[in-house]
């Protein structure tokens, strides 16, 4: 015959009906998913966006020290970094 105890250490290892149900209203929708999808792309989009300006930034900034060098040299200046 089981005792008290015996059931209560049963109870806390089974789930309950109302655990379950609340397990399965936690669960993601196919909504939720596609949301997380479009925010991904979004985010994926406008991170490559910020990547390409970068290397435009990066190669005017380089063409501007190669002007300031040449400019530099005619003016027969040393420049110190």
């Amino acid at each position: 015959m089981l005792t008290e105890e015996d059931i209560l250490k049963l109870i806390e290892v089974f789930v309950t009906k109302d655990d379950l149900k609340e397990a399965v209203r936690n669960l993601s929708t196919k909504g939720d998913f596609d949301n997380l999808l479009t925010s991904v792309d979004a985010y994926a989009k406008r991170a490559d966006k910020y990547f390409q300006e970068m290397v435009m930034l990066t190669h005017k900034v380089d063409r501007h020290e190669k002007w300031i060098q040449q400019i530099a040299e005619k003016l027969d200046m040393k420049l110190s970094y």
